[in-house]
C-alpha cells in the first residue's frame, strides 16, 4: 500500500507538470513572463570561496551592510551590540593611563600620522595674523585678570574650614579647571563682538566622551592560536591576525560645539595618502603588554550629548587634562613626555570625532563620506598644547589595516608656557604673549562647512521621534540609554572557577557528579544575544486588548 501511494503521488505530480508547460510556453512567447529563456550572452552565477575564512569575511560583510541600512541612530547603535548580550571585552583606552611607548599602539589604533603644526604662510593667513596682534592687547589684559582671578580662588577654597588635602594630580584638575574656565570667558568676551561663531558655540563642562571602534592586524592571543590549531579548517590560518576592540573613555576640562564643521586643511590625493600610510606604525602585540588592561562593557557612543535633529552637534575646540602625566617616572627619557602628550592628543580627538561620526549615521564598519576636523588643547594651566585633528577614516578592522588608503592626520606644537608663576602677591609674572596669540588662532578659526542633510547623515533614513508607535519610540530610547550607562546585568556573567577548570575540564575527575554547570550543557553564554532575555509583564488591568487577553501579556519588543 505504501508503494502504491508513493506512485499515485508521482504520477498526479508528473502531470500537473506537464499541464503548466502549455501556459509557460504561452508565457514565453508573448513576453509576459517574468524572465527570457535565453540570452544573447551566458550568464553564470557569480563563484565563491569556499573556504572557513571567505565564508566568516562574508557574513562580516553582511552584518556591516544590515548595521548600514538600520534607518536611527539609536538603532544602529543597538544594532552593534545585538550579538552580545553580556558586552565585548575590550581595551581600556582612557586619558588617564598613557602607560610608557604608548605613542606607538596609539597611531596603530586610531590610523593617525603625526605632523607638525606649520605656521600659517598664505597672504590670508598673514592678514589673519596681524589682526590678532590687536586682539592680542585687548584680549592680553583680561587672561591676566583671568589667571589671577583663578588662583586666588583655588588659594582661597583651601582656607576653608572644610577643605580636605588632596593629592597633586588632584590639585592640579582642580585648578586647571578654573584657569580653562575663567580663560574660555575672557577669551569669548574679547572675540564675541568680531567672531559671531563664538556667540552660537555650545559649551560644555566636564563633557562624556565616549567612542567604540575595532581594530585589526593585531596578533592573535595564544589561547586563541591552541584553539584553532585544535580544529582541522581552522589550523591552517592560527597564526592569523585578529581584530581587537577598543572602548575610549575621557572627560576633558571644557569642550565648544558649533552647528558648522571646521575646514578641512589635509589633501586626499591617493599618492599622497600612500605615503602617509607607510609612515604608521604597525603594533602588533596585545596592548596588555604595555599596561592597558581590558573589561566587558556594551559598545557605547557618547560625544558629550544625546543625539538630535538639529543643533551644535560638530566639535570645534577641547580642552584635555595632563595632571597625570606629572607622575611618569624621569627614567623613560626626555621624550617620552611629549610622546604621552601626542598619544593624548591623537586618542582624545579621534574618539571625540568618531562619537560625533556616530551621531551622523557612521561607525566603525560604516567609513565616512566627508572629512571631519577638530582642536585640541592639552594644558595643566600653565604650560599648553596646541594640536589640529582630522578624521579621514573609520574602517580600521580586518584586512581595512593595509587596504584601506585613508589616513586620519594631527599635528600639534610642544608644550608653551603661558606664565612662569603666581607671586606671592597674586600677580602674573613672565607672561608669554606668544601663547596667548596661539590660543587667539585656535578661537578665531571659523567653522564655514555646513553640509546638506542628505550629504550630513546619508545612512540615517528616520528619526526615532517619526515613529508613530509610541511603544516602540519609548522602547528604543530606554534599551539605547540602558545600553549607554554601562550598567551591569541583574545576572552576572557565568564563571568558570578554578577548580572547575582543575576537576572538571583537565582532568575529568568528577564523572558521577551530576552535569549542572553551563560548560557541562555544552553552553556558550558569549552567544547569547541582546534580544535574549524574558520579556516584561503586563498586568490585566492595564493591558491593552483588555483583562483576558492573553496575547498582549507581555511587553513587545523592537530590536533591529
Amino acid at each position: 500500500m505504501l508503494k502504491l501511494s508513493r506512485v499515485n503521488q508521482l504520477r498526479a505530480s508528473s502531470l500537473r507538470f506537464l499541464a503548466a508547460q502549455p501556459q509557460a510556453q504561452a508565457e514565453a512567447a508573448s513576453g509576459s513572463g517574468t524572465s527570457n529563456e535565453n540570452s544573447p550572452e551566458p550568464e553564470y552565477p557569480p563563484i565563491r570561496e569556499l573556504t572557513y575564512k571567505a565564508i566568516k569575511r562574508r557574513e562580516a560583510g553582511d552584518w556591516h551592510e544590515e548595521i548600514r541600512k538600520v534607518p536611527t541612530v539609536e538603532e544602529k547603535l543597538i544594532k552593534v551590540n545585538m550579538p552580545r548580550y553580556y558586552g565585548y571585552k575590550v581595551v581600556d583606552f582612557n586619558d588617564n593611563k598613557i602607560p610608557y611607548n604608548a605613542l606607538p599602539v596609539t597611531q596603530h589604533y586610531t590610523r593617525t600620522v603625526l605632523q607638525e603644526l606649520p605656521l600659517p604662510t598664505t597672504d590670508e593667513g598673514q592678514k589673519s595674523e596681524s589682526s590678532l596682534d590687536s586682539f592680542l592687547q585687548a584680549a592680553r589684559n583680561d587672561v591676566i585678570d583671568a589667571l589671577e582671578l583663578a588662583h586666588d580662588f583655588y588659594n582661597h577654597q583651601a582656607t576653608l574650614p572644610d577643605f580636605v588635602p588632596s593629592d597633586s594630580v588632584t590639585r592640579e584638575r582642580q585648578l586647571t579647571q578654573v584657569i580653562v574656565e575663567q580663560v574660555n570667558r575672557a577669551l569669548q568676551q574679547v572675540l564675541s563682538a568680531d567672531y559671531p561663531h563664538l556667540n552660537d558655540v555650545e559649551v560644555d563642562y566636564n563633557p562624556r566622551h565616549e567612542a567604540f571602534w575595532a581594530v585589526g592586524g593585531v596578533d592573535a592571543p595564544k589561547n586563541v592560536q591552541n584553539s584553532k590549531k585544535g580544529r582541522d579548517w581552522q589550523k591552517d590560518d592560527a597564526s592569523d591576525s585578529v581584530d581587537r576592540l577598543v572602548q575610549y573613555t575621557g572627560s576633558p576640562y571644557l569642550a565648544l560645539r558649533h552647528r558648522q564643521q571646521l575646514c578641512p586643511w589635509m589633501t586626499e590625493t591617493e599618492s599622497e595618502n600612500i605615503e602617509l600610510a607607510r609612515q604608521l606604525p604597525r603594533f602588533k602585540h596585545d596592548a596588555r603588554t604595555l599596561g592597558y588592561r581590558t573589561t566587558y562593557q556594551h559598545a557605547v557612543n557618547v560625544p558629550g550629548y544625546w543625539p538630535s535633529a538639529n543643533g551644535p552637534n560638530f566639535g570645534l575646540l577641547s580642552f584635555q587634562s595632563r595632571a597625570s602625566l606629572q607622575m611618569r617616572h624621569k627614567a623613560y627619557g626626555d621624550s617620552d613626555f611629549q610622546e604621552a602628550l601626542n598619544a593624548l592628543a591623537i586618542k582624545s580627538s579621534y574618539a571625540w570625532l568618531l562619537a560625533q561620526a556616530t551621531y551622523n549615521g557612521f561607525n566603525t564598519y560604516n567609513d565616512l563620506t566627508y572629512p571631519m576636523n577638530t582642536q585640541t588643547v592639552i594644558t595643566n594651566g600653565r604650560e599648553w598644547s596646541f594640536y589640529e585633528y582630522q578624521l579621514n577614516t573609520l574602517l580600521l578592522h580586518g584586512n581595512q589595516v593595509d587596504e584601506n588608503p585613508r589616513v586620519n592626520s594631527c599635528r600639534g606644537t610642544p608644550p608653551l608656557p603661558l606664565y612662569a608663576e603666581i607671586s606671592e602677591k597674586g600677580k602674573c609674572v613672565d607672561f608669554n604673549d606668544a601663547t596667548l596669540k596661539q590660543l587667539l588662532r585656535v578661537y578665531t578659526n571659523v567653522p564655514k562647512v555646513a553640509r546638506a542633510a542628505n550629504e550630513l547623515h546619508p545612512y540615517v533614513t528616520a528619526r526615532t521621534t517619526d515613529y508613530d508607535n509610541a511603544q516602540q519610540r519609548d522602547f528604543i530610547e530606554k534599551t539605547f540609554k540602558h545600553l549607554s550607562s554601562k550598567r551591569p546585568r541583574h545576572l552576572e556573567l557565568p564563571e568558570i572557577y578554578l577548580w572547575e577548570k582543575l576537576y572538571k575540564i583537565d582532568y575529568k575527575t568528577r564523572a558521577m557528579e551530576a552535569k549542572r554547570r553551563f560548560f557541562e550543557l555544552d553552553i556558550n553564554p558569549w552567544r547569547r544575544t541582546l534580544e535574549k532575555h524574558d520579556k516584561e509583564y503586563v498586568p490585566r488591568a492595564v493591558r491593552p486588548g483588555g483583562r483576558k487577553n492573553r496575547e498582549d501579556r507581555f511587553k513587545k519588543t523592537f530590536y533591529p
